[in-house]
């Protein structure tokens, strides 16, 4: 794949979904993270459920910990992994508390420092939160960079190095949420909806589909 055909592909996308945004729901940086903490193996609309009823009680990482470990489990405990989810986020309560006089950090390694949170959940809150340009590699993404051959790679720290090097810099910022939105409701896992796509023609994917 050539870089014309990379800048087509995104043009069209930006086209296709003017506003690419995260689908869990918040409005600070904080409840943010919390989001997309408990999100791992978890859907965004159920994370949506829960977080609906949690942060007009505890948005802060004061009154998390006010909460307590027992407490915040009756609030996620519809969430896959909520015991190990709910001790992480006490702990980064915790450290935010002690190390960031409260606020939610902007570097990659003061928040992979963070209980709970990896490199993915880093390059989501960076980029969502503090619009820097970085792309966080989840499995629709990952599906789609390999399918489409866009940045193919054997694992996901190499797609995400390649998607760095190749992404138009005008489309870097919005990258991540095209991709992923793409992902999910066109690109999909078994039966991609090839016929309705706005990039099939520049999809470089041998096995496309007929509706």
């Amino acid at each position: 794949m050539n870089k014309e055909k990379r800048l087509a592909i995104f043009d069209r996308l930006a086209e296709a979904i003017p506003e690419p945004t995260t689908e869990l729901n918040y409005s600070t940086p904080f409840e943010l993270l919390i989001a997309v903490v408990l999100s791992a193996q978890a859907t965004d609309k159920g994370v949506n459920k829960a977080t609906a009823k949690l942060f007009p009680v505890a948005n802060t990482p004061q009154a998390i910990l006010e909460l307590g470990e027992d407490g915040l489990k009756e609030y996620i405990k519809t969430i896959g992994l909520f015991n190990s989810k709910a001790a992480n986020i006490i702990k980064l309560c915790q450290t935010i508390l002690e190390k960031h006089h409260g606020e939610v950090p902007q570097t990659r390694e003061d928040l992979e420092a963070l209980a709970g949170v990896g490199r993915k959940t880093a390059n989501v809150i960076l980029n969502t939160a503090f619009d820097h340009p970085t792309i966080a590699v989840d499995t629709h993404i990952f599906r789609v960079s390999n399918r489409t051959r866009i940045a193919p790679g054997k694992t996901v720290l190499e797609v995400e190095r390649k998607l760095e090097k190749w992404v138009p810099k005008q489309h870097k910022k919005d990258a991540h949420h095209l991709l992923i939105l793409h992902g999910r409701y066109t690109c999909i896992a078994r039966k991609p909806r090839c016929q309705s796509c706005v990039i099939a023609d520049l999809c470089e994917y041998k096995d496309k589909t007929a509706d």
